[in-house]
């Protein structure tokens, strides 16, 4: 897989720091004369070529489509940039280990890699551990990570719900090479922007970016040495970090979030973890939220404009709340079980309503700040981002 565009002598030790096994030595061992005292031999500046013996470590759905454009390249007979392929993978059941199950691929389960078999190059999405620096070293190009973000924003394993919860307008896919004992740090080999329709969830979003991953994948590998030889450090400025997503993120605090924010919050992690807040000094899930509603209480004056404040606006049958600057709804709420909006105000909401008491706590959700959730709501908002 190599061939020598250059040479010039130092010794064996760093020919072997610079990635070439011993095997490859022994060739070039054969090739070039020694002279005098001098230690054999060279340093590389490489012009290897397809095609590769790719190591694939992967878990989700966002790394499935890359292994699959590795995979459909790999079969392709005019497609000469992958020679082998095979998949490293969780011991639990993802969706790119029944892939790699489902079509035959080499499998090796984490942490126990076979390198009986040598690779020329690892690919790592979404895999979530980090690799050493023996396994990584163990592959002349190294190991290239596919990850959904302008790096150096959003490093870490959530760049996508983040990208969505803090509004940024755009956001893009980095290929990198990775380096050990420090996520998402190595040098870019390639980044391309996108810009986040307006509206879209982290879902939609995340789908969107894995096929633009894949096809830079793609287009890194046919150009590897080139674009190993132009890589660029990450900048030290804009660094900004996406931490795992929990469901202590979805506490609302009416008293200081806003109604894009509740928005933005919803789209980035909805699918997943329904918002939350108290009702009665009992945790209560919202459901199928509708946005921003404009309100009018000139029918009912009594209708309270505090934070938490819950009215049931019967022609559209939505929950409505207010928060820090206006009114969000809701069509469902799990409270016990899942309710409609009617069947939360007719159940509960109605005895309170009829007291037409403003002051009473009944007719109000109660923001949950006193928790881990309160704190980790306005972590995530430390990005110069408005509430």
């Amino acid at each position: 897989m190599w061939s020598l565009s250059y040479l010039k002598v130092v010794d064996r030790g760093r020919l072997l720091s610079q990635g070439l096994c011993s095997n490859c030595i022994t060739r070039l061992r054969t090739c070039f004369l020694l002279r005098g005292n001098k230690s054999f031999v060279t340093e590389i500046q490489s012009a290897s070529k397809p095609a590769w013996r790719v190591l694939f470590f992967g878990s989700d759905d966002f790394a499935l489509e890359s292994l699959k454009r590795l995979h459909v390249s790999r079969d392709d007979i005019t497609d000469k940039t992958i020679d082998s392929l095979e998949v490293v993978t969780l011991s639990r059941d993802t969706p790119v280990r029944k892939y790699a199950e489902q079509h035959r691929l080499p499998l090796h389960h984490w942490p126990d890699v076979d390198f009986s078999t040598q690779f020329d190059v690892g690919v790592v999405v979404s895999f979530g551990c980090l690799i050493k620096e023996k396994i990584i070293n163990k592959m002349p190009h190294g190991i290239l990570n596919v990850h959904p973000s302008l790096l150096p924003r959003w490093r870490g394993p959530a760049p996508v719900f983040h990208t969505i919860l803090h509004g940024d307008s755009i956001t893009g896919v980095t290929i990198m090479q990775i380096r050990p004992k420090r996520f998402d740090v190595g040098p870019i080999l390639q980044q391309e922007l996108y810009e986040v329709p307006k509206n879209c969830t982290a879902d939609e979003l995340g789908a969107t970016l894995a096929i633009v991953g894949s096809r830079m994948l793609m287009d890194t590998l046919k150009h590897l040495p080139e674009r190993i030889a132009n890589r660029k450090e990450q900048p030290k400025e804009g660094v900004s970090f996406a931490p795992k997503i929990s469901s202590r993120m979805a506490w609302i605090i009416w008293e200081e979030h806003s109604c894009d924010y509740i928005d933005r919050l919803f789209r980035a992690i909805g699918s997943r973890i329904p918002l939350k807040t108290m009702w009665l000094g009992n945790p209560i899930k919202l459901l199928d939220f509708v946005g921003k509603c404009n309100v009018l209480f000139t029918a009912a004056p009594y209708i309270s404009a505090v934070p938490g404040s819950v009215h049931y606006q019967k022609e559209s049958n939505i929950l409505l709340v207010r928060c820090k600057d206006g009114w969000v709804g809701f069509q469902a709420v799990k409270f016990k079980k899942r309710l409609s909006a009617a069947d939360f105000f007719n159940g509960y909401l109605h005895q309170s309503v009829l007291k037409k008491s403003p002051s009473s706590n009944t007719c109000l959700f109660e923001s949950y700040k006193d928790t881990p959730g309160g704190q980790d709501s306005k972590m995530l908002l430390q990005n110069n981002t408005s509430l």
